[in-house]
């Protein structure tokens, strides 16, 4: 191949690869970014807590031990009391002390 045509295939690709690389950046720039108020709740969901100040009875019975006796009672004392302050509080529930507080603490929030 003679040094012209050597000149003129280099130049193309060369001219391909600049036209590429815009294009990828472009690309990689239009990929939505995890908002943080998007991200926090997922976190949370994702660690299987419960927020006692807004659960429903359905969500309070995912905690392994409070049934929907128990999930009745802790929103009677939510609507009564007001809102929890500290997961602690939980143990102010008849049926609720302790013992079943360490089982479940791991999966309450506030």
């Amino acid at each position: 191949m003679s040094f012209p045509k050597m000149l003129c295939v280099s130049m193309l690709c060369l001219c391909l690869l600049c036209g590429a690389f815009p294009a990828m950046a472009q690309k990689a720039n239009d990929a939505p970014a995890a908002s943080p108020a998007k991200a926090a709740p997922a976190a949370a969901a994702q660690a299987g807590k419960v927020n006692l100040n807004s659960a429903t009875a359905e969500q309070l019975t995912t905690i392994p031990g409070i049934g929907p006796a128990m999930a009745k009672r802790i929103l009677e004392y939510r609507a009564k009391s007001g809102k929890f302050n500290r997961i602690e509080e939980i143990m102010n529930i008849k049926g609720i002390g302790e013992k079943k507080f360490q089982q479940i603490k791991d999966r309450l929030a506030v």
